[in-house]
């Protein structure tokens, strides 16, 4: 059985998107971006909403750049091989092999897809996140907070319910980012 697993980089303060500008540095240098290309390599199938969708597409040629250092390569390639299911009501068409479109987020069909993994699952983007989080559905959470509060935006764990959360791992970059993986009692 497959777990699903929740992650954004997100600001100290802990919003995944911020209100007005970004969520600042420490995420962009090649150790974290090579760290989090390990965590996720046994991901074989991501969730994503469509704005995410439309953020990680980038994965579907980073490769072909000539100038890519090999940590982004292998981030793309990985990114490839995995399934992706976008949710969205308004996305006509998909731009990436090995993804389909869904109209809407089904709590029993992600059930399914989980007990019929034998790897891991991602759910991205923290609107379809909340959907899974209120369901039940998450089994660990990963953030990679970046050393600035920015003070509003769509918050990374939604306003309206509880969890009670074991830390499993932790890691501070050079950078000044805190990575924290933690597991749904």
């Amino acid at each position: 059985m497959g777990r699903l697993i929740y992650s954004m980089i997100t600001s100290l303060d802990g919003y995944a998107e911020a209100a007005q500008g970004d969520l600042g540095t420490g995420a962009e240098v090649p150790e974290v971006h090579t760290f989090i290309g390990d965590v996720f390599r046994d991901v074989r199938t991501f969730l994503y909403g469509r704005r995410m969708y439309e953020t990680m597409v980038f994965w579907e040629t980073a490769h072909l750049d000539p100038d890519a250092p090999p940590h982004i390569v292998q981030y793309a390639r990985d990114w490839q091989a995995a399934e992706k299911v976008v949710y969205s009501t308004t996305l006509q068409s998909v731009s990436s092999e090995r993804t389909r479109i869904e109209r809407s987020f089904d709590p029993e069909t992600v059930r399914r897809l989980k007990a019929e993994s034998d790897h891991d699952l991602s759910v991205d983007g923290p609107n379809l996140a909340a959907q899974a989080i209120r369901a039940g559905l998450v089994d660990e959470y990963a953030l990679f907070m970046t050393t600035s509060v920015v003070g509003g935006g769509t918050r990374f764990f939604p306003d309206d319910v509880r969890l009670d959360l074991d830390l499993v791992e932790q890691r501070a970059f050079d950078s000044g980012l805190v990575y924290a993986r933690y597991r749904t009692r």
